[in-house]
């Protein structure tokens, strides 16, 4: 089966819609979905519930569906480095659901794994585990975590062929294997696109099954979040001197 669309916006236009829970994989602006979040912005889709580590910078990544306040609700594990996300939950315009990293993975692949939920010791004691059920194991207390299932999930990987199976390239995995799994439907942005037959099955990260829809995008931007250079050495003469 083919799962290739032509573009972002094809693969997006009947998938997405408001009041959805959208999950989106990626670590900062590393591994993220960059054609696939431009296409959710230019769907006008509104009232979404944003899945994800964080959400971006301003002016790039997730941080464009705050400019046009398309995210209603954050459920993240980071929320530094954008001062919209900041003055929009400071103000009272955008719920946050602040989850500790390791939840936040662990609820997106209890939820692809059919677990509806799990009991962690992470976050007891804390504004983390206000509302939710607490049980005792060998005298330890622990929270009940929910797992997450999102409407769409959009990811972002290296590879891909036309059936679907992804192959992501080094830090890039991050969050986008848990995502992939957690998304009713499921839309992959890759930079290559091979037939079925020529990736090794032992380098497949998601299997194709968990996703429907896969869209080429061969130049990304992959823009650093924090770029740090230093100083080049200065230049020497001949003699071994400073010019």
């Amino acid at each position: 089966m083919n799962k290739v669309f032509p573009s972002a916006a094809e693969a997006l236009a009947d998938v997405v819609a408001d009041g959805q829970t959208v999950a989106v994989g990626g670590f900062g602006l590393c591994g993220i979905p960059e054609a696939l979040i431009l296409a959710l912005r230019d769907s006008g889709a509104k009232n979404l519930t944003a899945v994800s580590n964080n959400a971006g910078v301003d002016g790039f990544g997730l941080g464009l569906l705050l400019e046009t306040r398309q995210i209603s609700k954050m459920v993240s594990s980071y929320v530094g480095e954008n001062k919209e996300f900041e003055r929009q939950y400071l103000a009272g315009e955008l719920e946050l659901e602040f989850t500790p990293q390791g939840t936040l993975a662990e609820r997106m692949r209890a939820g692809g794994a059919g677990i509806p939920g799990f009991y962690t010791k992470t976050g007891v004691g804390t504004v983390v585990a206000e509302g939710k059920e607490e049980k005792e194991f060998d005298g330890e207390r622990y929270i009940l975590e929910r797992g997450i299932v999102a409407d769409v999930s959009l990811v972002k990987a290296w590879k891909a062929d036309t059936s679907g199976n992804l192959v992501y390239r080094k830090t890039a995995q991050n969050f986008n294997p848990v995502v992939a799994t957690c998304g009713r439907v499921t839309v992959a942005e890759v930079e290559e696109i091979v037939e079925v037959g020529q990736l090794d099955p032992d380098s497949i990260d998601t299997p194709g099954i968990y996703v429907q829809r896969v869209v080429l995008n061969a130049t990304p931007e992959k823009r650093i979040e924090q770029r740090t250079v230093r100083a080049a050495a200065p230049a020497s003469s001949a003699a071994g001197e400073e010019v």
